[in-house]
């Protein structure tokens, strides 16, 4: 066995149907953050007790959520009002919102240009509406917009690189930007499986992870470009977190209600971990070792200890 069941967190009822969504960890101030999309808030969790403190109010559809730990900043994707808003971490003040795209989504971050990526989902009756807005946080502003090739899911930022990774639901690709030229697409990776969707990043071995709504998670090889396929998954997925110090990937499977866990140095599955149907987002924090798995059946969160 990896993970083994802590308990759970008692999270808000939700006010209409729907659950959670995208998850992040603050290291310095032992907070994690979840979109409760269905309330319109971030629910706030002390990650060192693991119990909730507090929901933050106002944010129509929220669906991203994303920590720089470097500037001490979260980031959220309010859906429904086309905006994201920026806040301080620790008291949770909000310092800007902006609008952005159509449906904005996945968000990533580079902490040294200050450059902030927004995935826009877009409308399927509107042309080139599925776009990128890029935000100079400093500057408070929206500085350029890339049309993409088709929706996009959840996005990252390599250091190495200076770029920003994309997934591409249809077609199957994951897109590269340059945050030194943040106005054009600079490398796309042909997908070899249906509808990529969570995307995380082993920076040290240099591989990306998508995991794809054809049950299947992909590998890239930032260096050499090689892809290969890790391995099966237990049903159509979100989520994917990686892990460095374990060097475990995570992936949310929504239906049946499981985490799939594999070890990223083997490329093999370990084990499948059963949540909760419709429990497809998670979190994870890297320096405890801790799984969280986001239950929208009991409004809940289970902690797991990665051993």
């Amino acid at each position: 066995m990896s993970l083994r069941l802590l308990g759970h967190i008692e999270l808000p009822a939700h006010s209409r149907k729907g659950g959670f969504d995208h998850a992040a960890v603050h290291y310095e101030f032992s907070r994690l953050y979840v979109a409760h999309t269905s309330n319109d808030d971030v629910d706030v969790v002390d990650s060192a007790s693991d119990r909730f403190l507090r929901s933050i109010h106002g944010l129509k559809g929220v669906a991203g959520v994303l920590v720089s730990e470097e500037r001490g900043l979260l980031f959220t994707a309010n859906r429904g009002e086309n905006t994201i808003s920026i806040f301080s971490t620790g008291r949770e003040e909000e310092v800007m919102r902006l609008s952005v795209g159509i449906r904005p989504n996945g968000l990533a971050f580079d902490p040294s240009r200050g450059l902030l990526l927004v995935a826009n989902v877009g409308d399927p009756e509107i042309g080139n509406s599925s776009s990128v807005s890029m935000i100079d946080v400093s500057q408070k502003a929206v500085i350029g917009t890339v049309v993409l090739p088709g929706r996009p899911r959840w996005a990252v930022y390599d250091e190495g690189t200076a770029a920003f990774y994309l997934n591409i639901a249809d077609p199957p690709l994951i897109v590269e930007i340059d945050a030194k030229t943040p106005s054009k697409m600079r490398e796309r990776y042909k997908v070899p499986a249906k509808g990529p969707h969570g995307l995380d990043l082993d920076p040290q071995r240099r591989h990306l992870f998508s995991a794809c709504d054809g049950e299947k998670l992909v590998a890239v090889h930032l260096d050499s470009g090689e892809i290969r396929l890790v391995g099966e998954l237990s049903g159509p997925p979100d989520v994917v977190f990686f892990n460095s110090s374990l060097s475990r990937v995570y992936v949310a499977v929504g239906d049946p209600g499981v985490i799939d866990v594999f070890d990223a140095r083997r490329m093999k599955l370990l084990e499948t971990v059963s949540t909760e149907k419709g429990a497809h987002t998670l979190a994870v924090d890297q320096k405890k070792n801790k799984v969280y798995a986001f239950l929208p059946d009991t409004h809940r969160a289970a902690v797991y200890q990665d051993e």
